[in-house]
């Protein structure tokens, strides 16, 4: 028997997993009475302005304009950028850079960056959120690059957190980003870019 097999071994024997049904009714019972959307105008806005506050870099664009945003912002940093398979190609084909299609775990570090979608987004609090699923890739190629350009579209942007939460599918592997990597752990001194992107773009698509 495996570590691992034994880790959930011990799992299973102080907490078994309960049927299905039985999850679904408890889930069911849940009191959801608490206000789901603070905000009914103004989300796009809310939104750019909470991911500013975090320090990351907010872009807005049209469906037209987004080739050459994307074009302008890999040019500020030379060299080659990941891609993951899905990603729409009408947004990359102006650019002069590099684009590698799922690059291997090997190669992110010496990628300049990644471009990617997203799942969702949510104004209250200024957070992407990705799944992992078509055009986002897997999960190290949007924390090993110390620069990431994320592509929202307008309709991806919830008012609120719970109104997010209806459109993701919890078995998927969720990612949340709020602002560029930074920790104040170390003697309370701000370290950016420890375990993620030191440089967050966020291209809103109007």
């Amino acid at each position: 028997m495996s570590a691992r097999e034994e880790i959930l071994r011990r799992i299973e024997r102080v907490s078994p997993t309960r049927p299905a049904a039985q999850v679904a009714a408890s889930y069911d019972r849940i009191d959801r009475g608490y206000l789901r959307r603070h905000h009914e105008d103004g989300i796009l806005d809310l939104f750019a302005e909470r991911v500013a506050d975090y320090r990351a870099t907010v872009l807005r664009a049209t469906a037209s304009e987004v080739a050459a945003v994307v074009a302008e912002r890999l040019a500020a940093r030379p060299g080659a950028y990941g891609i993951p398979s899905g990603l729409p190609p009408e947004w990359t084909p102006a650019t002069g850079a590099a684009l590698v299609r799922d690059p291997s775990v090997d190669s992110l570090d010496g990628l300049a960056g990644a471009v990617t979608g997203c799942a969702a987004a949510i104004a209250e609090t200024g957070t992407i959120v990705l799944d992992h699923g078509a055009g986002q890739g897997p999960r190290a190629l949007s924390l090993v690059p110390d620069y990431h350009l994320i592509v929202v579209r307008a309709d991806q942007v919830a008012a609120d957190v719970p109104e997010a939460l209806e459109r993701l599918d919890p078995n998927r592997p969720l990612t949340f980003v709020s602002g560029p990597s930074a920790t104040s752990d170390i003697e309370l001194s701000r370290v950016e870019g420890v375990h993620g992107p030191r440089t967050l773009e966020v291209l809103v698509l109007q």
